[in-house]
């Protein structure tokens, strides 16, 4: 921890050096008034959300899976952030300021904004370095497992957290064990593949689940599938990094008591940034991360590694969530899903576009993947990919390590427009047959 230095200290350093400690303050306080009225909940039109992107021109980006782009007003916040950060220091990091602004003030308030975001209690919520980095924390820290302790996941979770669960084979002594998402991905045949799973590893412990597919963009009935696995005493981590923001739901409605996700996806915030959720009474499972004991014991920041981190980054995440509820969530995830549906629907009358999410709304949004007929290995996703970039300028990526074979995934973002996903329609009518 940071000692603080005393009152008659800091009074003596404010009036030594006062232009300089007032201006490394005030650059790093919060948003504008006109920031501020122009972010009012409800306040932006999903129709008029393109124009407050500033988006790379001559490509239709259908690949905002990988991580947002920041509307404009985020992104000359966290620049303002950053030149101040830059020029303030140590001064703000050290949180030496007698106004009570700095680090420590700026990690409060993060969690603050996303705990609203997502409707927990501040203590709840830990900011990370990423999603990947949370769902490692709560994975490898995961306290309960005992060598033999069986440890679960599905193809079609995200490969990082694969490789974290199989850590718990070759470091903690878990049995690990996989299983393939079924196709067609129904609600009925995806609650009978987990419960499948379930009753075939009785001496299951933890059970990984991903909200939405980084694959091929499948929602799963989260917590119908945690309901099912404490049932049978499983723990269940769950991987909301294309949930949250996308989505219109709180966290209370997944019942899941150890969630991980990214803030730089569909929160819009910027890159370097997520979060951890860990319920109160659950603290005590995930162990402190590398003895980090920066923090009391029970403060969830002590189960995120220590170590310096992006700090104009952290400082802009409240505006990112203000920015998400000025579009609205619930507004959100129905335009995401209509971006979605236009292109989908375009391809309906040709055979050879393999959707690979069924048309239950419950089952999809943003993402959504397709394979072209005779599309079978990793060569061929990449030629699709290849040419719709090259001719098209469509920019779109395959995804593999699915049972039935790599896809490509499509994603549009908040700043797409109609016209990027009419491209995208226009140029599979014209190359469904790439493979005969």
């Amino acid at each position: 921890m940071v000692s603080l230095p005393t009152r008659r200290h800091l009074l003596g350093s404010v009036a030594a050096a006062g232009p300089l400690v007032a201006s490394a303050s005030d650059a790093l306080a919060a948003p504008t008034r006109d920031e501020e009225m122009s972010l009012r909940p409800g306040s932006i039109r999903t129709s008029d959300l393109p124009r407050y992107f500033d988006v790379e021109s001559g490509v239709h980006n259908l690949e905002a899976g990988y991580w947002s782009i920041m509307p404009r007003i985020v992104a000359q916040t966290y620049a303002r952030h950053t030149a101040a950060v830059n020029s303030a220091s140590s001064i703000w990091a050290r949180n030496v300021l007698p106004d009570g602004s700095g680090l420590m003030a700026a990690n409060r308030a993060a969690q603050a904004a996303i705990a609203r975001q997502m409707g927990c209690a501040p203590r709840e919520i830990a900011v990370t370095r990423s999603g990947a980095d949370a769902l490692q924390m709560l994975i490898t820290n995961y306290k309960p497992l005992k060598p033999g302790d069986a440890v679960i996941h599905c193809d079609l979770d995200y490969d990082a957290m694969i490789a974290a669960m199989k850590w718990l084979g070759s470091h903690r002594g878990a049995n690990v064990v996989s299983f393939s998402m079924p196709e067609p991905a129904t609600t009925a045949n995806i609650l009978a593949a987990y419960d499948e799973v379930l009753r075939r590893t009785p001496a299951a412990k933890l059970l990984l689940v991903t909200q939405v597919s980084n694959r091929t963009g499948i929602i799963t009935p989260v917590k119908e599938i945690v309901a099912m696995a404490r049932a049978r005493g499983v723990d269940t981590i769950v991987d909301a990094a294309h949930g949250v923001a996308c989505l219109d739901f709180q966290l209370d409605d997944l019942g899941a008591d150890f969630v991980g996700w990214s803030v730089h996806k569909w929160t819009s915030a910027p890159l370097g940034t997520g979060a951890m959720y860990v319920r109160q009474s659950r603290l005590a499972d995930i162990n402190i991360a590398f003895e980090n004991h920066n923090y009391p014991e029970d403060d969830i920041n002590t189960r995120v590694p220590p170590g310096t981190v992006n700090f104009p980054a952290l400082l802009t995440i409240p505006i990112a969530v203000d920015f998400h509820f000025a579009v609205g969530a619930a507004a959100k995830e129905k335009h995401m899903r209509g971006l979605r549906d236009s292109w989908v629907n375009a391809l309906r009358d040709r055979p050879n576009v393999e959707i690979c999410v069924p048309d239950d709304p419950a089952r999809y949004c943003a993402i959504t993947s397709f394979r072209l007929k005779g599309m079978k290995t990793e060569e061929d996703a990449k030629r699709v990919q290849r040419v719709l970039f090259e001719r098209y300028r469509i920019h779109t990526v395959w995804r593999g390590g699915i049972a039935r074979g790599p896809v490509i995934r499509v994603t549009p973002g908040l700043y797409s427009t109609p016209a990027d996903v009419d491209a995208l329609a226009a140029a599979l009518r014209v190359e469904h047959a790439m493979f005969g």
